[in-house]
């Protein structure tokens, strides 16, 4: 029995490892994109969705992950990009989540979907489009996306990918509605402009710009709060990113 408990501790800590922004990033992402949209596109939007709300949606395409039926989707999480590229030739078989988003997108455009499959779509556009701008989720290739880089935060022994989902959004120990009101007072017109002038082109290059900054890592590989401080503005920055265009994408389709 203690084995079992063991293995199935051991696969646990596997898989989360591998989830974006953790449910806390999620959600605040998700609850920063509804304060922005239209109540128009809002009740549209949460009619589908019912009853969860669009940021409790964000973290449902981690949690089908326990769910075999879901497999095929494993992979749609992350992709791979040299120097902001997108190079299809390199990515999984099974999917990515650049090709996903603007496949998933187009489906739900056509409104020509059961209510159910559309629920189920529009959960995981919502997921994705988080995903995405987290940067370890635009690997190199060679590490899977940090998992692979072994690090020691606070004490505790971890990887660079789950510091980034949800060990420094975590150290600050509040809400996402705390965090997210927060970050939501930095809005304005010219920032959103910004943000919502990219293309998918230009996501993958922001990604790749932050990459170096995570990487900085002292050589016995022990970090902290000075980590966190250093790297915490770029980590909001790329939330409130996600926020606004996820909003736009929202709006793109019920608008």
């Amino acid at each position: 029995m203690k084995k079992l408990l063991t293995t199935s501790a051991f696969v646990f800590l596997l898989v989360s490892q591998t989830f974006a922004w953790g449910q806390l990033g999620h959600y605040l992402i998700g609850y920063m994109a509804e304060k922005q949209l239209k109540k128009s596109v809002r009740r549209k939007v949460e009619k589908v969705l019912h009853p969860m709300s669009i940021g409790r949606s964000g973290t449902w395409m981690d949690e089908i992950k326990s769910d075999h039926a879901f497999d095929y989707a494993y992979s749609w999480h992350y992709m791979t990009s040299k120097n902001g590229e997108y190079d299809e030739s390199i990515q999984e078989k099974g999917g990515n989540v650049y090709g996903e988003i603007n496949r998933i997108k187009n489906e739900l455009k056509a409104e020509n979907l059961e209510p159910e499959k559309e629920a189920e779509l529009l959960k995981m556009l919502i997921h994705l489009v988080e995903d995405i701008h987290q940067p370890l989720h635009v690997g190199t290739g060679e590490d899977k996306g940090g998992n692979d880089v072994k690090v020691e935060y606070f004490g505790k022994t971890t990887n660079l990918h789950a510091v980034w989902d949800s060990g420094i959004i975590d150290s600050k120990s509040m809400s996402y509605t705390e965090i997210g009101d927060e970050l939501f007072r930095r809005l304005n017109k010219d920032l959103i402009a910004k943000y919502r002038s990219g293309t998918m082109q230009d996501w993958l290059a922001e990604a790749v710009a932050a990459r170096p900054s995570l990487y900085e890592l002292p050589e016995n590989k022990k970090i902290s709060y000075a980590y966190g401080y250093e790297n915490m503005p770029l980590l909001e920055e790329r939330l409130i990113a996600a926020s606004v265009r996820l909003a736009q994408i929202l709006e793109e389709i019920y608008g």
